[in-house]
This record gives structure tokens, C-alpha cells and sequence, in this order.
């Protein structure tokens, strides 16, 4: 992939010194995916719930870029999904701004403040809606907040500078969504996101359905867009050449869980668990060609039936009768020089695991 004009974010000095913009404190979202009532009781089976995220501790500072990576099933989008209220959380709490978040309520403000943007954005946009009605939704929906439009020529400007804004013409509010390609597509859906003026944005693999060509201009463009507006991005992706280039900070979920949480320069330099060395060493590196590399060995388990301690000790090569046992917490591995690394594995808290570079 083609990489963004932008170089890989300098990491924040000490971040936990202030206050975060979005907390999450052991949100957990589980879901019943049993079968009707009748067929248990005919064919004698339990009820079976899919714990997609099971206790996930997460703090985002304002106008840093959180990246969160993990193969696909271990819960990133889920997360996306409970911040801005599409999911309520099973247990824990969301804190916006030192704040409790209730999506129960009336109340619109907060939902203004946290828009999202979806990663396929010809699913996302309503075929049946020209491009200045899509936009133009969230304005009519927030309409009482103070800054917004207030008629019908207010929101058609606001339209207008929002099409251009994003690198779009104030005459394609004119179009539908199938008129355009799906770079441009997404750029609607960036500039949706905006309509409201949000200080939180949660990017749920925005480039992942794009063209290679097409991903280093979204990039840029959201860089941009940060840059000017303070905005605060929680970035979810597959791609880790992508989150290393855009992210400050780099959270890596499996099974529903954070297992390592690092500053990118220093989770890429030195990752800690077993899991994410081994999605580092499948990136694809010319300088490594023609010499042996390490797999992702196996496959993620079913989350109907998660193994017993550690969820990543099937796939360990590491693994010890402590880690088929107990769950690892969440904490600085030994000899940490910051408090901004925090991995769960027991191999790397007993000193099994030496911290060992990866790539220069």
C-alpha cells in the first residue's frame, strides 16, 4: 500500500497526566444467540451466549488517535459500536469528557459529539437518498444545538461546505450514492460524520473497502481534517501498516479483551505479547524476503466456548499450565520505563517472554 503523506504519529509524553475525552471501564456486551425456547427444551441444549466483548479498560485523550487492531471476530467493531450507543453495554460504564454516557436518554448533545464512520460506505448511504438529504440528516436531527444551521439555506450551505471540505463539489449534493466511486463515497460519509460537528470520531475500517490507490487520499484527508478540527479518532483496521502510520497509540483485542496496549513507535519496535508479535511478523516487509517467518498459527476459538485462561493459549507457543488456568490482568510488563505499556500475558509478567525488537 501506497503510505500516507503523513509520517508515523510521535508518541505522547505522558497522557494518562490528563483527563480522558472517552473512558472505558470493563465494558463488557454479551448477546444470546440461543435457539427458541422450544427447540432447547426438545432437543435438551442450554442457552448460549456470545461474550463479543468481555471486559475492555480503554482511555482516549483528546486529539490523540487510538489505533485497535485484531484479527476479524475479536470484538473491535463491537467497541465501536457500544461508544456510540448503537450497543449498550452488558456491564461497565462509558465516561465522555469525565461524564457517565446513557444512551437512554432524551438527551441529544452527547450523541452529537460521537459520529462514526462505517467501513463499507455504499451499505452505509441510502441508495434511495440524494448525497445533500444524507448529509444533511444529522443537521436537521441537531438542529436545536447552538452553531448548527437554523433553516433550510443555512443547511444547504453547511451542506455545500461540507461536500468541499471532504474534496467533493458542491454540485454532486445533487447526485445519489451510486454515482460515485467508492473513494468519493466514503468522503460522503467523512463528511456526514462532520455535519454535527463532533469532537469524537470512531473510524471503523473506513479504508479497508477501498482501493489500495484510494486509501492513502482518505488517510490524508482525515489527517487533515484532524489537524483543523481537534477532532479525536478511535481508529479500528486490519491493516497494521495503516495504524502504524496514523495512530498515536496502538490497542491489539482478542477474543473481546485487550491483550496489549502500547505507544505505536513502541509496540512496533518491541511488542510484548506473543499475539501481536506474531500480526507483526505477517506484515509484509521487502527486507525480510527469502528469510523464514512466523505465522499466525491457527485460528481464533469460538467465542460460544472460549477457552479456559488465557484465550490466546491454544495458539501459544509460550503457554504453561498457568496460562490454561488463570486470566492474565492487564499490566506493565517488568522493567517498563512508562507506564503507557500494558500487556496481559503471564509469560512476559514470570520473564519467559524477554521484550525483543522486531523491527528497527
Amino acid at each position: 500500500m501506497t503510505a500516507p503523506l503523513r509520517s508515523a504519529a510521535p508518541d505522547q509524553t505522558n497522557p494518562t497526566s490528563a483527563v480522558p475525552l472517552l473512558e472505558l471501564i470493563d465494558v463488557a456486551r454479551y448477546f444470546d444467540v440461543s435457539s427458541p425456547w422450544l427447540n432447547r427444551v426438545l432437543e435438551r441444549k442450554p442457552r448460549q451466549i456470545l461474550k463479543a466483548v468481555d471486559g475492555v479498560n480503554l482511555a482516549i485523550y483528546s486529539g490523540e488517535t487510538l489505533g485497535l487492531v485484531g484479527e476479524s471476530g475479536c470484538g473491535k467493531s463491537t467497541v465501536a459500536r457500544l461508544i456510540v450507543g448503537l450497543y449498550r453495554p452488558t456491564r461497565g460504564e462509558i465516561r465522555y469528557a469525565g461524564r457517565r454516557v446513557d444512551f437512554a436518554d432524551a438527551e441529544l448533545s452527547l450523541r452529537r459529539t460521537l459520529q462514526m464512520i462505517f467501513q463499507d460506505p455504499y451499505a452505509s448511504l441510502n441508495p434511495r437518498w440524494r448525497v445533500t438529504d444524507i448529509i444533511a440528516e444529522p443537521l436537521i436531527a441537531h438542529r436545536q444545538a447552538q452553531g448548527l444551521a437554523k433553516d433550510s439555506a443555512d443547511i444547504k450551505a453547511r451542506v455545500a461546505a461540507l461536500l468541499e471540505q471532504v474534496g467533493l463539489a458542491a454540485a454532486d449534493g445533487t447526485k445519489f450514492p451510486h454515482q460515485f466511486s467508492g473513494g468519493q463515497r466514503q468522503r460522503i460519509s467523512i463528511a456526514r460524520a462532520l455535519a454535527p460537528r463532533p469532537a469524537f470520531l470512531v473510524c471503523d475500517e473506513p479504508t479497508s473497502a477501498l482501493d489500495v490507490s484510494v486509501q492513502a487520499q482518505v488517510l490524508n484527508l482525515m489527517h487533515r481534517l484532524q489537524r483543523e478540527l481537534g477532532l479525536t479518532y478511535l481508529f479500528i483496521s486490519h491493516n497494521l501498516a495503516v495504524v502504524h502510520h496514523v495512530a498515536d497509540r496502538v490497542g491489539v483485542m482478542y477474543l473481546g479483551r485487550i491483550v496489549e496496549l502500547a505507544p505505536t513507535r513502541r509496540l512496533f519496535s518491541f511488542p510484548e505479547h506473543p499475539y501481536t508479535r506474531m500480526l507483526i511478523a505477517a506484515v509484509p516487509d521487502l527486507s525480510l524476503t527469502g528469510k523464514p517467518r512466523t505465522s499466525v498459527a491457527g485460528e481464533v476459538p469460538n467465542p460460544l466456548d472460549p477457552p479456559s485462561g488465557c484465550p490466546f493459549h491454544p495458539r501459544c507457543p509460550y503457554a504453561n499450565e498457568r496460562c490454561r488456568i488463570e486470566t492474565p490482568l492487564l499490566q506493565a510488563p517488568p522493567g517498563a520505563a512508562t507506564d503507557q505499556v500494558v500487556v496481559a500475558c503471564h509469560a512476559v509478567q514470570e520473564g519467559r517472554l524477554a521484550s525483543t525488537q522486531v523491527i528497527a
